[in-house]
């Protein structure tokens, strides 16, 4: 019997609590009672915890309470695609990697499989602190949005667009639940809320999201999966936003849990690792910790990940909140009860109605899983450019060079499990072919070289090395007599080649080579130290402060790394060039990238071989986009990958040699080199023009691209009104055909865009799309329903979504920029009124353009602001379509800590009125200041308000003279 299989009988529960003189006095007490309502098993628990046991349960690691037979328990387990850091386990593709493959149920699969292998894990594994059983909490998936490619940890999102992200993470949510009445498989926890997507100095950038951002965009990812029902948790993320930091945002409140209530079930809110500490320091939001742990258990987080192990710092941060008052015990109490709901969802206290226990060790990384990980790699391989080259024709003795720094090795991500073994390119491609007396020659294109110390003489080492440049002069050596890293030791600055894979969270394997005359010099990229030889003993340390007391070294080059490539392509009838990053160097968590181009020496290797081998296709293996735009000019062939497991080269052969069809498709935009992306930190995707919504320059490669063997023809799209109103839906119909001559998979991508819009609408936006699989020569008529909620935008005159009258585009495309067939659809209704603009208080962050602003914090709890982004010049927001009529004067709400600050309010050219700003003494102190308008308004304005000076504004009023 399949693993995942095992355990799908249900557990009845009708007439099971039968009390036996053989039960022990716990086993009597109610909230072991199976048969009794989730909540009254709650509340008995509860009442025998004592308050510091309650407290205790507030820490990442909650201890046991023996009295009770209540055992510990620890939050979270990662599980992006695979169980991460316990030891060998199924690696999946990063979560990019599904996100490629626009496939729900397989990644439902995916999800499945890694439940079952947490739970043995949970039952047959010991932690790695040796104590307590590791959690079936799994802190997966993610949801951010993928929407800057430089972004450190773009492998672990799904996609840049919020529908795309909200599908796969149902789909991903609905896999680690199971299908149980009762009891979860594993309870997912959607990461990292909210609008996360940089790295350098994440802990303390905020991230400014205006209302139709946060609505459309970020909060659109998320609330779909927890209406669902499949999401149990939310991780808080590191980032503030609006200047106020995620873990004591009102949104967990407000947004999340709200969402939740339809399920039934409240969401578990864990914070991040340390996250509760940075509110003091480095964020400095909070004048202590007692004060910023209370603010966030208030806010809705119901664990704290801080301090590793050590609970009683953050325990006693909590015990002094509750003795200064600035929490209760009912605070306490209600963050105890989400995690109790949580635990007995899981099983712990009902272990004989267990319908998991038969899950046994055997399930880890078994051949299903192995079946499936070579699925789900394969559906991920994404075609970006054929000329014909591809598929490889395999018979007749091909020889095909397999050249790059990934052409022969697999990586590890930081939330991948340690992979039980290895299929490269190389060894994929080798599989296929020498079957057919076929042959693969591999170059990795590095040098060896050996660096000879000037003082001893000896080489550093004592071996040579083959060195990798993985761009802006950043190098890894593997030792040439047994491939392991070498890495700097923590303990004594001392250099060892022993590293089989380079991960860790101090990522010590990575140097510098920096010429200094005849020499270089050798530092180490983590310390910034340079390597120096003891003259009396020839020891090797890395301790030298400046190049000036740095050991120099003679470098010479034993073997060049790009001729080898070179004579391995010229030989071959055919180059496969493997290249990309590696996850932990270059963008990785804490770090962004500084662009998206290619490594100088891998393009420069890249272009060198296709010079001698015109037959050469690139294959990409990333974790986030490059910009190919030499390779997409001058290639027959481009390929993507992600970092796609234990069985990346089976998948990646498969496709080149034509075995599997490229089903798989873009799930963010590849820009071009020359297109200047925005800045990281801005947010508005609006404005800034991210993302195929709103990016307008022709992208290299576009949302959903990907191409196949075969060809598909799209045809009758068929609506079943022409005209709806808001609050209905419209069933939408296309025929699919495969014209080509063999099977394939093609993504039928929904769009749908707003003709003549009110507001600045995205230029499309993905409605629905389905993964389907034909026959040569099959056809299938795909069915869509069309809600027109699909067409709503967040109108900030209303606070609200708002579906507007008017004419709309229903699309079929390929991708985002291949559009195949088009249909109108008019909204009928009535026109939408002005925006009351008097006697009505005006948020100032609704407006509908704004330049030169930043969005703020209006208090430490709850609402947003508007301030300057410099001072020095005037920041301006716009409010189209006010209806003014009656005002005769104005008045805002202003916090100002210095002076000479005025706001002024615009009609056109024509000055309505201007305000002093009063002198508040502190950013949160807030008063309300007004003047008269010069002369009464009438009628219907866009209306432009001015800010100049250092100070902040959260609303203002006209008023009229009634």
């Amino acid at each position: 019997m399949p693993p995942s299989k095992r355990f799908a009988a249900s557990s009845d529960l009708r007439g099971y609590h039968v009390v036996s003189e053989s039960m022990s006095a716990v086993d009597r007490l109610p909230f072991r009672d199976p048969a009794l309502p989730l909540r009254k098993r709650i509340d008995d628990l509860i009442e025998r915890l004592t308050l510091d046991e309650r407290l205790a349960m507030l820490h990442q690691y909650s201890p046991a309470v023996p009295r009770l037979g209540v055992a510990a328990f620890r939050t979270g387990t990662e599980a992006l695609h695979g169980v991460a850091w316990l030891g060998e386990a199924t690696v999946f593709p990063q979560a990019v990697g599904l996100g490629a493959t626009w496939d729900e149920e397989l990644v439902r699969r995916v999800a499945e499989a890694t439940s079952v292998e947490l739970r043995a894990f949970h039952y047959h594994r010991p932690t790695a602190i040796g104590t307590g059983t590791n959690s079936l909490q799994a802190w997966a998936p993610v949801l951010n949005l993928l929407r800057d490619p430089r972004w450190g940890r773009n492998e672990e999102g799904y996609s840049e667009d919020p529908l795309h992200t909200a599908r796969l993470g149902v789909a991903f949510c609905r896999g680690l639940v199971g299908e149980h009445h009762r009891f979860l498989r594993a309870a997912p926890v959607l990461k990292h809320f909210l609008a996360y997507n940089n790295e350098d100095d994440r802990c303390v950038t905020s991230s400014g999201l205006r209302p139709r951002v946060l609505q459309e965009y970020d909060l659109a990812a998320f609330r779909p999966v927890v209406e669902s029902g499949t999401a149990t948790g939310a991780m808080a993320g590191y980032n503030l936003v609006n200047g106020r930091p995620c873990h004591v945002s009102p949104l967990i409140e407000t947004e999340l849990r709200r969402w939740a209530e339809v399920t039934g079930h409240e969401l578990f809110v864990v914070s991040d690792a340390e996250a509760p500490s940075n509110l003091v320091d480095p964020e400095h939001y909070f004048d202590d910790h007692a004060e910023s742990h209370a603010a966030a258990l208030k806010a809705g987080i119901d664990s704290f990940t801080d301090h590793g192990q050590d609970s009683d710092t953050p325990v006693g941060r909590l015990r002094e909140a509750l003795d200064r008052g600035l929490i209760d015990s009912s605070d306490v109490d209600r963050a105890v009860r989400r995690q109790l709901a949580l635990r007995f969802r899981l099983g712990e206290f009902d272990p004989e109605l267990d319908p998991y226990a038969a899950i046994g060790p055997e399930v880890i990384d078994c051949a299903e899983h192995r079946a499936l990980a070579l699925q789900s790699a394969t559906e991920s391989v994404v075609l970006l450019r054929n000329e014909g080259l591809l598929p490889l024709d395999a018979s007749g003795a091909l020889r095909v060079a397999v050249i790059g720094p990934l052409a022969d090795t697999l990586c590890e991500d930081w939330y991948s499990g340690t992979l039980p073994y290895q299929v490269t390119v190389a060894d994929g491609i080798r599989s296929v072919i020498q079957g057919q007396d076929g042959e693969v020659l591999v170059a990795d294109g590095s040098d060896r070289v050996a660096l000879r110390s000037r003082t001893s003489g000896e080489l550093l080492g004592k071996t040579p090395f083959d060195v990798d440049d993985w761009g802006d002069g950043v190098l890894t050596l593997r030792s040439a007599e047994t491939g392991r890293y070498l890495r700097l030791d923590h303990e004594d600055d001392s250099l060892v080649a022993d590293q089989v894979q380079i991960k860790s969270w101090d990522v010590r394997e990575t140097f510098r080579l920096v010429p200094e005359g005849d020499f270089v010099l050798f530092q180490n990229v983590l310390s910034g130290r340079y390597a120096t030889v003891d003259p009396v003993d020839g020891r090797v340390s890395v301790t030298a402060e400046t190049p000036e007391a740095a050991e120099r070294w003679e470098r010479e080059l034993l073997r060049d790394g790009t001729a080898e490539a070179l004579a391995a392509a010229a030989s071959a009838d055919v180059a496969v060039v493997v290249l990309g990053n590696h996850p932990l160097i270059h963008g990785r968590e804490t770090e962004d990238r500084a662009g998206i181009a290619l490594p100088d020496a891998q393009e420069s290797l890249l272009r060198a071989v296709a010079n001698v081998r015109k037959d050469t296709a690139l294959v990409v293996m990333s974790s986030y986009p490059y910009a190919l735009d030499w390779a997409d000019e001058h290639l027959p062939a481009v390929v993507w990958t992600s970092h796609g497991g234990q069985e990346t080269g089976r998948a990646v052969a498969a496709v080149l040699l034509g075995e599997a069809e490229p089903s798989g498709r873009l799930p963010q935009t590849w820009y071009r080199g020359d297109d200047e992306l925005p800045h990281p930190l801005d947010y508005d995707i609006i404005k800034a023009g991210w993302t195929y919504q709103y990016h307008r320059p022709a992208p290299l490669y576009p949302f959903g691209h990907g191409l196949s063997y075969t060809e598909f023809a799209h045809r009758d799209l068929i609506l079943s009104a022409a005209t709806v109103t808001p609050g209905s839906a419209v069933d939408v119909s296309v025929t699919l055909t495969n014209t080509g001559a063999r099977s394939g998979s093609e993504v039928v991508q929904l769009y749908v865009r707003a003709l003549d819009a009110r507001y600045e609408a995205p230029q499309l936006r993905l409605a629905d799309f389905r993964k389907v699989r034909l026959a040569a020569g099959e056809s299938h008529v795909l069915s869509f329903r069309l809600s027109t909620d699909q067409l709503a935008h967040w109108d900030v005159a209303t606070g609200a979504f708002t579906v507007d009258p008017g004419d709309y585009e229903v699309i079929v495309a390929r991708s985002a920029t291949d559009l195949v067939l088009t249909a109108p659809l008019t909204v009928a209704g009535p026109a939408p009124a002005p925006r009351a603009g008097v006697d009505r208080r005006l948020l100032a962050v609704d407006f509908d353009d704004h330049e030169g602003t930043t969005i703020v914090d209006a208090t430490r709890v709850t609402g947003d602001a508007i301030t300057p982004t410099d001072p020095a010049q005037p920041a301006t927001l716009l409010f189209r379509s006010v209806d003014l009529s009656g005002a005769v004067g104005v008045e805002a709400e202003l916090a100002c800590d210095g002076s000479d600050a005025r706001v002024a309010f615009w009609t056109g050219e024509e000055l309505l009125a201007e305000i002093a700003v009063p002198v508040t003494g502190d950013r949160y102190t807030w008063t309300t200041a007004s003047a008269a308008l010069a002369a009464p308004v009438a009628g219907v304005h866009d209306l432009r308000v001015t800010l100049h000076g250092e100070f902040r504004m959260t609303a203002f009023r006209f008023s009229s003279g009634g």
